[in-house]
């Protein structure tokens, strides 16, 4: 741990969506487990800054909005930005940065403005060549690897121990104000005993279930006597309104959570039903079985759950993995009637001898 030696500060940087900050947990404990007196700050995107305070190891968070993860290109022309997010690191005095990304992301961009902020060690992984940038550099796995062992490979790669029962199981530290709050929000809602969660947002509409067969699906686990919480954003209010319109006793607290609520509910939920999102890896990290319709959009063995029990449904399609944000093909992938996903859902919680209501 050469790279590690005499280093008070260090900056963990990932930059996506709740669910990538979520999969880092397993690194963020390794790190934390080798080098005990070292702080760790996680810089992180608006969207993940949700969960990061609840990454168990993590001493502080620092939230960018990065030109580099600007997948749509809605960021203005503004160097100014730039500079400032250098002066920023570079006030902060952090000995190393350690540089998370995904298969098809270079930690480069990343790389070079902590060499502007003064930063000397930078370790990242990835197949391109880019000088110096880069303080150490590690070869990838295969890029069909899942995110979370790619995240601990990086730490493999300079030393830092990673093996040990649990080391890749997702974590999540929930304070006890969310479970406090997580039992009022369904107290109010007349939720007092077991019940199944529905997400049925994403952030993209390539991922998303059609809305009118989550409304079947709450509907059909209703009538098999399983109360449905609807559970999401505030984008998602209309949607869960939708979901739950059709099923009687059904609830939604969409828009009425923090991502710690979410968790904390999930954690009393009997199952999760969702698409590949957020809520997802919220679940696996808080060991929630769960029903997966999980979109041809990104390969299922680099994020598919691996900690809590799960079942993914896609349709096997040419086009997959497409990395769309919208599908051209009606969702092919997830061509399952609402009748398939509520019966793998009994199956999960030891159900399979009921029949599964037609109408």
């Amino acid at each position: 741990m050469e790279a590690f030696r005499d280093a008070r500060r260090a900056l963990l940087v990932r930059l996506d969506n709740i669910g990538d900050v979520v999969m880092l947990s397993p690194a963020v404990r390794a790190i934390k487990r080798a080098l005990p007196r070292l702080h760790l700050t996680l810089m992180v995107s608006p969207a993940g800054s949700a969960v990061a305070g609840l990454i168990p190891g993590a001493d502080e968070v620092f939230v960018h909005r990065a030109l580099w993860q600007d997948a749509r290109g809605e960021m203005a022309f503004a160097p100014e930005r730039e500079r400032g997010l250098i002066d920023e690191l570079r006030r902060r005095r952090f000995d190393v940065a350690l540089l998370f990304t995904s298969f098809s992301q270079s930690p480069y961009p990343a790389a070079y403005v902590c060499y502007l902020a003064g930063i000397p060690r930078r370790i990242g992984q990835s197949r391109e060549f880019g000088g110096a940038v880069l303080s150490q550099w590690v070869p990838p796995l295969p890029d069909a690897t899942h995110q979370v062992d790619r995240n601990l490979h990086l730490l493999a790669g300079v030393g830092i121990p990673i093996g040990g029962p649990g080391a890749s199981a997702l974590r999540l530290a929930v304070p006890r104000a969310a479970r406090l709050q997580a039992e009022t929000l369904l107290k109010a809602q007349g939720v007092r005993g077991g019940f199944v969660a529905l997400a049925p947002g994403a952030t993209c509409s390539a991922r998303r279930y059609p809305a009118e067969r989550y409304v079947e699906v709450a509907a059909r686990l209703q009538r098999l006597g399983h109360q449905v919480v609807v559970l999401g954003g505030v984008k998602d209010k209309s949607l869960g309104e939708q979901v739950i319109a059709s099923a009687s006793g059904a609830v939604s607290l969409c828009g009425l959570t923090t991502i710690a609520d979410l968790a904390a509910i999930l954690q009393r939920a009997r199952l999760l039903v969702a698409n590949d999102s957020g809520p997802m890896h919220v679940a696996d990290a808080v060991g929630c079985p769960m029903v997966i319709l999980y979109a041809g959009t990104e390969l299922e063995e680099q994020w598919r759950p691996r900690t809590a029990p799960a079942r993914l449904l896609r349709r096997p399609t040419s086009c997959s993995p497409c990395y769309r944000f919208e599908c051209p093909n009606a969702l092919e992938c997830l061509a399952f009637g609402p009748q398939e996903v509520v019966a793998e859902a009994l199956a999960l919680l030891g159900e399979t001898h009921r029949e599964v209501a037609d109408g």
